[in-house]
């Protein structure tokens, strides 16, 4: 970003001023890079998982969550599993008096932001993304599981990023209209939940792939725009009602009817939840299927836990004026509010026969509810329909669109000469209660007791009365989401940073204690710098973590020897400083820690015992295995067809034979513990079927007693086990 100085300046005009030079200084040095001749694929993907909201960005200008499986992305907090917020983001371009490349006319020209009209009336020609620097290298028993992340960006670091990833995506469309999105990515703790989206659209004049420009023209009356339906989400379709996933009983409410008086106010610690914010956001209502109080989607066959208290939406930062306007326009968007979710104009082909459609489309962008009235508004679509929290309305009840409800914005009509661009910058988050909060708030609805703590103050009986208080804080929650993007905009993505992750991370299951070791952050040795915490987790990877122990500066091993055989352990360490940077402007005041999903296992560790003494001692456990009894047992919740072998030579090679002689699989188990778990797999990654096995264990070296140095197993002796695998 560029530096200014301005001297005698009023407040006001200062900042805008300094808004109007970043936003020129971002659409300057950020001008889509075309690649010539070439097209990006219509599934491309680029996903981004450093923080707790984690999601993808697709090629073509727009995201559709439906995997062939189920609704994926947004998720949110991506600590946990079924945490899926996202369904569909419709997008759309239109313009009046339009003359296409071919000399045709078009009264009014629209299109729509998918994947089937890729390569005939949109064209994507970028999508990367940068990284500010490589993540932790993360390992268990010395298997990385930071792999599948390792590849998530293209090309090389970037250290003078402010954000800690950049998503670029450019579409080209027959209008030529060039549609860029850049998606800004934060790490630090207060600035995980949202994703900054600037939108640069811009009159190239170019209608393909190519770099050839076709059209020079000015473009009238442009229009551009989105309806986002949410599920809130897929857990609740999961455990509540099944309907859920795709967001048919999704309320939609808005904020910031008064924002042209507010346009220049600015948000503080001491006022950090405000309403005059242009917001519009979604979360789970009242479902007319169910017979319980749904709000927070409380499992109510299993322990109560609420499995929605997502509050999700998107905010606008800014919208330029003009092509020659760079200040804040407060009234835009055009429109903001919500619209059914099924029931929007799509063309079913670019020919001259769609005409009408386009025109639906134009009058859809400025405002016309699609099909009729009763299908959307700019209104507070919960609060003009219900009385309250309690109120057993169901929004579906309301708009009966059995597709769910859409937050609804549009911006224009803008002005393009041939060149020139509009900016428009918005920040898509979600927020809401903690899991730590749900698992609370809905054991204590189920159990229906009395005298329950509302959230600002006093004590109620009514079970459905508590439980809705403390979903409904989620509002001031996303508010606030809000408000700390527009900070973090406004001071030129100048946010206080965290230190750097460590950067490696190694945990090594061992004989009565679990190892851990990581390479210094690079920012070990800043003066702020306060060292490492490392937290676990146990079971599995998606529950609740608790601090183990803080490492000092320049500290780079810790051995946990508190673990209990059998379970699985996770871990992940963050660096972490003083708070000497973070004096409290764009976020609470304090230290700061790197993402725990920069090093975060997500393969169990296990406490081993010490190398067996002699090969009677050897066990294979359970024997006879059988799935069913394993599953019902959930000793390993991360793998059901787990066998382990016990009580082994500490450097052993071990053979899994069928009862005929067919080698199975053949493992080095070489960390000197007498302890080591085989899934069930075989050579080629296939689970074994039921029957009789034989496990050969052979010693690769000379092992002696660690206490009297006595000889206990000589290299090249072996042994056999049989055992049972029932499926």
């Amino acid at each position: 970003m560029a530096e200014l100085t301005i001297v005698k300046q009023s407040n006001k005009t200062t900042r805008i001023i300094i808004r109007t030079l970043l936003l020129f200084s971002v659409f300057s040095i950020f001008l889509p890079v075309m690649l010539s001749g070439q097209g990006v694929g219509e599934s491309e993907r680029r996903y981004v998982r450093i923080g707790s909201l984690q999601s993808h960005i697709s090629s073509y200008g727009s995201e559709r969550a439906w995997n062939n499986s189920y609704y994926e992305g947004l998720r949110w907090p991506a600590d946990y599993k079924y945490t899926d917020n996202a369904v569909i983001k419709r997008s759309w371009i239109a313009a009046k008096d339009f003359t296409d490349e071919d000399g045709q006319h078009w009264d009014t020209w629209a299109t729509y932001l998918t994947k089937g009209y890729v390569k005939e009336s949109i064209f994507p020609v970028r999508l990367d993304q940068t990284t500010k620097f490589v993540i932790p290298n993360v390992l268990v028993d010395n298997k990385s599981v930071s792999g599948p992340y390792s590849n998530d960006w293209d090309g090389d670091p970037d250290a003078s990023m402010l954000p800690d990833r950049i998503i670029t995506n450019t579409i080209n469309t027959s209008l030529g209209l060039s549609f860029t999105r850049r998606v800004l990515v934060f790490s630090q703790q207060y600035h995980d939940n949202y994703f900054i989206k600037e939108i640069i659209i811009k009159n190239t004049g170019n209608v393909d792939y190519d770099d050839d420009i076709e059209l020079s023209e000015t473009l009238h009356d442009v229009r551009v725009g989105w309806g986002t339906r949410y599920s809130v989400c897929r857990e609740a379709g999961m455990k509540v009602d099944g309907n859920q996933s795709w967001g048919k009983f999704t309320w939609v409410s808005r904020r910031g009817e008064d924002y042209a008086q507010h346009v220049d106010s600015t948000i503080t610690e001491s006022n950090p939840i405000v309403d005059w914010l242009r917001c519009g956001f979604s979360w789970l209502g009242q479902s007319d299927i169910v017979s319980f109080d749904n709000i927070g989607g409380p499992d109510w066959k299993g322990n109560g836990r609420l499995t929605s208290p997502q509050f999700v939406g998107t905010a606008v930062l800014h919208v330029d004026k003009s092509v020659t306007d760079r200040d804040d326009d407060p009234f835009q968007p055009a429109i903001l509010g919500w619209h059914a979710g099924d029931e929007y104009p799509s063309l079913s082909t670019l020919g001259i026969e769609d005409t009408t459609v386009m025109e639906r489309i134009w009058d859809f962008l400025a405002g016309s509810h699609y099909p009729s009235d009763a299908f959307g508004g700019t209104g507070r679509f919960f609060e003009e329909n219900t009385d309250g929290i309690l109120d057993p309305e169901s929004p579906y009840t309301v708009h009966q669109d059995g597709g769910g409800t859409n937050v609804w914005i549009t911006y224009g009509p803008f002005t393009i000469p041939h060149k020139d661009s509009i900016v428009i910058v918005e920040v898509e988050g979600i927020a809401g209660l903690n899991r730590q909060m749900c698992d609370l708030v809905g054991s204590n609805w189920l159990k229906e007791l009395s005298d329950l703590p509302l959230p600002e103050g006093g004590t109620t009986d009514d079970p459905d009365l508590y439980k809705n208080s403390w979903v409904y804080t989620g509002v001031d929650s996303i508010l606030q989401t809000f408000g700390r993007a527009l900070r973090n905009y406004r001071s030129g993505y100048k946010i206080p940073l965290p230190p750097e992750p460590p950067t490696w991370f190694n945990v090594s299951s061992g004989g009565d204690k679990i190892a851990l070791t990581w390479g210094l952050s690079p920012d070990d040795g800043d003066i702020d710098f306060a060292g490492y915490k490392i937290f676990r987790a146990i079971g599995k990877v998606d529950t609740t973590y608790e601090e183990i122990y803080t490492a000092a500066p320049g500290e780079d091993f810790f051995e946990d020897t508190t673990p209990a055989r059998g379970q699985a352990y996770h871990y992940y360490i963050q660096a972490f400083n003083d708070g000497s940077n973070n004096p409290g402007v764009t976020n609470p005041a304090g230290p700061l820690y790197s993402s725990k999903f920069y090093t975060r296992t997500t393969r169990g560790a296990f406490l081993k015992r010490q190398s067996g003494t002699s090969f009677d001692q050897i066990r294979v456990v359970p024997n006879p295995f059988h799935i069913a009894a394993s599953r019902a047992n959930k000793q390993y919740v991360e793998n059901f067809d787990r066998i382990m072998f016990y009580d082994i030579p500490g450097k052993c090679k071990i053979r899994i034979f069928t009862e005929r002689g067919d080698l199975v699989e053949e493992i080095e188990h070489m960390d000197g513990s007498g302890d080591h778990a085989w899934d069930s797999l075989s050579s080629s990654r296939q689970v074994v079927v039921s029957g009789i096995y034989i496990a050969h264990f052979e010693v690769v070296e000379d092992i002696y007693d660690s206490t009297t140095d006595e000889l206990v197993f000589k290299k090249g002796n072996s042994t056999l086990r049989k055992f049972v695998i029932i499926r």
